[in-house]
């Protein structure tokens, strides 16, 4: 195939001396083997999405490498001294057990303290939320991790902080991506300066754990804490570090680690994917559950920021949660708890994303907090707890299995939310109930919110491409009806727009533009469709709905959403 003469003319500044001879070989040696993997190596530049930058390993403008990152902390240092003018600048960095994540957070820490920044480097894998809570305990300007959370093993990626603890957000985003481009990579400082890179371990893990303790731990009996069984897994990533120190300090030894999953490990051997959202992931652990008579089953994914959830149904059968349910579930277990200590001031609020349930909604109106709602990301959240220091936040989640227990860590956290459902599957245990039946509990008195997932992948150029045509067509001809029931409102929120389609009014969305559109049918079912800013694919995102006047009846009420949901997925052709 013929290249296009704008990649080679990036490929040809590859092959210069600003970058190192084993590079230089390795883009030749593509340029003869594979073309098409040239053109997919330098076609764009890697952007910074939901998750920061992310992407496959290897030589090129979108890869993830030596140079990409050095030229993102040449442009960050740069922000950064721009920013915070006269400061004596520090950030923290950690990496996870990815291939490649312990070198290239040096090659960071080198880039930094060569532009004359203090650098906290964690001596050894450690969780992402871990960088989060020390980029505020220890009075840092900006923090950045090394890691590709639950992508596949040729991943790696690049997550910024800022001093709150929090992602970045617009503008700081793009102000930080305009200084980043205009950056060539002979202009990258390599030279380290060894005095200024300060290496940190137990002394950051005993301030974490402290803290998730304090944030996570409900006057739960020891004899409850005795009783609970529970299998554990890190998916071969860095939760093992900190969970089992935490929950053994929380009083809970009755904790079964998956042997064969235990040690960190960037190939992942034992999963096809090391997400908790995928079932799979977890049935290792779900088998020794079986085993040994276990109550709950929590898997983490590499970074430790997401997790999945499995407990016995009502027929003694371990049950995997989704990420809506778990969400929800601790949301409760937080308000009922701060209720009950009589801690509500009017001040507090809940938080969650525009493509997750509306069950969380009626948990605030019920409780009468305060409900924030924000874009696809942890970040959103962080931003909230920022921009309203006058409010307090209790917890809040997204659909794909994050949550977030109180404000000291601002990211997903799955070491501070799995002590946190320790303590809700003990005291349910304790009080002859379990998580499944608490679950069905919601759902009588605030209404049955069933919630379900497509995700397609489409990689590449062309994937990317396809992604975009679908976007397109869902706005140019929008659905006026699905599954027999009318279209009531279409939320578009790369437009910034809200149509009533009966009336034909638009009203302006004031969240910040995102590749997303929502549709709301009368019946109160919620779809939505949004690229991922993180991997190649496209997601669809169903909610529908149904009074539960009964438990009795679940089972009845389960089947005719989950046939709704099956109509509706056949009538838009994803399937």
């Amino acid at each position: 195939m013929d290249i296009k003469q704008d990649i080679l003319d990036k490929v040809n500044i590859w092959l210069t001396p600003a970058f190192d001879t084993a590079t230089q070989d390795a883009v030749k040696e593509i340029m003869t083997s594979s073309p098409k993997e040239l053109e997919e190596c330098f076609y764009k530049n890697l952007e910074f999405g939901t998750g920061g930058m992310r992407g496959i390993m290897g030589p090129g403008t979108n890869r993830i490498n030596k140079y990409t990152l050095g030229k993102a902390t040449q442009g960050l240092s740069d922000y950064l001294k721009t920013s915070f003018p006269g400061e004596e600048l520090k950030v923290a960095i950690a990496y996870d057990c990815r291939h490649n994540s312990d070198t290239l957070a040096k090659v960071v820490a080198d880039v930094f303290s060569a532009n004359g920044i203090k650098v906290y480097l964690f001596s050894e894998l450690r969780p992402t939320p871990e960088l989060s809570f020390a980029v505020r305990h220890l009075n840092c300007h900006a923090g950045i991790v090394l890691t590709a959370s639950h992508n596949p093993p040729e991943y790696n990626g690049y997550k910024v902080y800022w001093q709150d603890g929090g992602q970045l957000v617009p503008p700081q985003d793009k102000e930080l991506i305009d200084v980043i481009e205009a950056i060539d990579y002979n202009q990258i400082n390599f030279q380290p300066n060894e005095n200024l890179i300060e290496y940190i371990s137990n002394d950051i893990d005993t301030a974490f754990i402290r803290s998730s303790l304090q944030a996570a731990t409900f006057n739960t009996a020891q004899e409850a804490k005795d009783e609970l069984k529970v299998v554990f897994t890190p998916l071969h990533g860095t939760s093992v570090t900190l969970i089992p120190d935490l929950l053994e300090d929380a009083g809970y030894s009755n904790i079964h680690i998956v042997s064969d999953q235990a040690k960190p490990d960037g190939n992942f051997p034992t999963v096809k994917s090391p997400n908790p959202e995928e079932p799979e992931a977890l049935s290792m652990a779900i088998a020794l559950a079986d085993e040994i008579g276990a109550d709950i089953v929590v898997g983490t994914d590499p970074d430790s920021d997401r997790l999945g959830v499995a407990v016995r149904n009502g027929n003694g059968i371990m049950t995997l949660l989704n990420g809506n349910q778990t969400m929800v579930l601790m949301t409760h277990f937080l308000l009922e708890q701060w209720k009950q200590k009589g801690l509500f001031k009017g001040n507090e609020f809940i938080a969650s994303t525009i493509v997750s349930t509306p069950m969380i909604m009626e948990l605030a109106s019920a409780y009468n907090v305060g409900f924030k709602v924000g874009l696809t990301g942890f970040k959103w959240i962080a931003k909230m707890i920022k921009d309203f220091p006058n409010e307090k936040f209790i917890g809040g989640g997204e659909e794909s299995f994050g949550y977030m227990v109180g404000d000291e860590v601002r990211d997903k956290d799955a070491v501070t939310s799995t002590l946190l459902l320790c303590e809700m599957a003990a005291q349910a245990k304790s009080k002859g109930s379990s998580l499944y039946q608490e679950m069905l509990k919601l759902y009588e008195q605030y209404g049955f919110y069933k919630e379900y997932l497509i995700s397609l992948t489409k990689k590449g150029i062309d994937g990317a491409a396809e992604i975009q045509q679908m976007m397109l067509d869902l706005r140019n001809n929008p659905l006026k009806e699905i599954n027999g029931e009318s279209v009531v409102m279409v939320e578009d929120y790369k437009a910034s727009t809200a149509l009533n389609m009966f009336t034909n009014e638009v009203e302006e969305l004031t969240l910040p533009k995102s590749d997303v559109l929502i549709y709301y049918l009368a019946d109160g079912t919620k779809i939505c469709a949004r690229p991922s800013g993180t991997e190649p694919k496209i997601k669809f995102y169903f909610s529908v709905n149904e009074p539960l006047d009964s438990i009795n009846n679940f089972k009845e009420v389960e089947a005719s959403l989950d046939a709704k949901i099956k109509n509706i997925i056949e009538e838009m052709n994803l399937i």
